[in-house]
């Protein structure tokens, strides 16, 4: 294992010495969408929107493309064309059958999406992973570390036949079509840990295993990564995880931000380690962190992946949050820095114009970088708040620092007050210090300093701020009882419709304390 990390960074190492050539965002960008049209031109949905007379215009076609192929969301194109490709029907909107899909339910929707999971998004999502391997030589990651264990904590591995496709999660996709030799020197817990259906049988196992293992790099969503690494430390009656774990050098993590869970995170921890963000989702691997220091995710141009950027403004999205007809869009050269956009991407699985619900920002234009700062669908603006999630992560991250406490989780409400608005704010948190009304102040008044809108109709139409304070296992609970424990589930940050409901009657029945701050205090 030594002699394998050697080499790894060895090799890499050699290759940054070569100064290959770099083309312009917008150059990969053309080149990426030319190669998906003549991939998909003799496809069903190729013939149907006429891509060959797209090609045709050999310096409009990106423009032909944009006017022609209408915006989709996921219901939009599984309803019309994906469905297909589950019936068996080849050439619906990437040229062959589709043998995988990705079950994701996502943070709003209660049903499972299938998205279609082709071979060349396979080998997309390898070549992002050797882009960022090749990147971890800027972060200064020592050769060791290299040769040590990869704990991914992800979702079963376990795929189920349906057919004449497999579906399942995206982590047991990628497992499936992982090297032999990844799988069998680095890849922990291993495929029969990994294959477990269950997920508590999964982390029983893998805590239970723990002392067995060299990890050095861990994999996935901060909450059920804290969770895992919790237990172990309980187990083995350890301080903190490199007593377990001492070569442990590299957190990737992604999904939701980190911020909320940076402070708690290091507490179980015996050294510093290196924080690198990811951006994958169930549709493709989009990109990462690829400048130590710089907080930013350089998105991947030349991958199989053409990305357009929808403002995210009324004009573009309705109040739900659902992207309009004819919304505008821009493509990476166009950008503008600390704007809100929705991600819409066109694919080598067969996506086109598909906006995925990702909103995020660019903080550097130049080196196509950017931070995620929401949902389309998880904003609150009652009565134009225009509250993010980006915004309420900086609240929840200033409580935390301020009062010393550890909140993991947290979600949060709209609801109608009297004649105006309110906003109530459940909160997972176990210390038993916590005061509520100094939580409600402080996230109000955070609030008020980083949105002006927000501070504008605190004085007007936003009334009353709501805190309460919940064990934080009432969280993970209810999303064991909805099926979605462990893996890439993530709590939603704004809770609306059945959603809300099913919350609501869940904390109701749950014999547990809750502390209020009430409206006023």
């Amino acid at each position: 294992m030594a002699l394998l990390g050697n080499l790894i960074a060895r090799s890499l190492e050699v290759r940054k010495k070569f100064h290959l050539p770099v083309a312009s965002p917008i150059v990969y960008q053309r080149h990426t969408l030319r190669q998906l049209l003549e991939r998909g031109q003799y496809t069903a949905f190729g013939k149907h929107y006429g891509f060959n007379n797209i090609l045709s215009r050999e310096v409009d076609f990106v423009k032909a493309f944009r006017d022609r192929v209408p915006v989709y969301t996921y219901n939009e194109m599984y309803k019309q064309w994906w469905y297909r490709c589950r019936e068996g029907e080849e050439n619906v909107t990437w040229p062959g059958k589709v043998k995988y899909f990705a079950l994701s339910s996502g943070t709003s929707e209660s049903a499972s999406k299938h998205i279609p999971v082709t071979q060349d998004m396979i080998r997309s999502i390898k070549k992002v992973g050797f882009k960022q391997l090749y990147s971890m030589t800027d972060f200064k990651v020592p050769a060791s570390a290299f040769g040590k264990g990869i704990l991914m904590l992800g979702g079963t591995t376990s795929l189920f036949e349906r057919g004449e496709y497999y579906e399942g999660d995206m982590s047991g996709i990628s497992a499936k079509n992982m090297p032999r030799w990844m799988s069998a020197m680095l890849y922990k817990p291993g495929q029969r840990i990994s294959k477990r259906p269950k997920w508590e049988d999964r982390i029983r196992l893998i805590v239970r295993n723990a002392k067995k293992w060299d990890v050095g790099t861990i994999c996935g969503v901060p909450a059920w990564v804290q969770i895992v690494l919790e237990q172990v430390i309980k187990y083995h009656n350890v301080k903190n995880i490199h007593e377990i774990w001492p070569n442990l050098t590299i957190y990737i993590h992604g999904g939701v931000s980190f911020e909320p869970y940076r402070e708690s995170f290091k507490k179980l921890l015996g050294k510093p380690i290196k924080f690198i963000e990811t951006y994958m989702a169930s549709e493709g691997s989009f990109g990462f962190q690829a400048r130590p220091g710089v907080p930013g995710i350089k998105l991947v141009l030349n991958a199989g992946i053409f990305f357009e950027f929808v403002p995210f403004t009324s004009e573009n999205f309705d109040e739900d949050g659902n992207p309009k007809a004819g919304a505008n869009t821009l493509t990476i050269d166009e950008v503008q820095e600390n704007t809100d956009y929705a991600v819409m991407i066109s694919t080598c699985s067969g996506a086109w114009r598909y906006v995925i619900g990702d909103v995020i920002r660019f903080t550097n234009p130049k080196e196509h970088e950017i931070i995620i700062t929401g949902r389309t669908k998880q904003f609150l603006s009652l009565c134009g708040e225009h509250m993010s999630v980006d915004n309420m992560n900086k609240a929840i991250d200033t409580v935390s620092k301020k009062l010393k406490i550890t909140i993991r989780e947290f979600t949060v409400e709209g609801l109608k007050y009297d004649t105006l608005f309110a906003h109530r704010w459940y909160i997972g948190c176990d210390d038993p210090t916590v005061d509520p009304e100094e939580v409600r102040r402080l996230l109000d008044q955070t609030l008020c300093d980083i949105n002006d809108d927000y501070a504008v109709e605190r004085t007007s139409a936003l009334k009353e701020i709501f805190v309460e304070i919940l064990p934080s296992n009432v969280f993970y609970d209810y999303m064991n009882a909805k099926g979605k424990v462990g893996a890439m589930n993530k709590f939603p940050r704004v809770i609306k419709g059945q959603q809300l409901e099913d919350w609501l009657n869940f904390i109701g029945t749950q014999k547990v304390h809750i502390i209020h701050a009430p409206a006023g205090s």
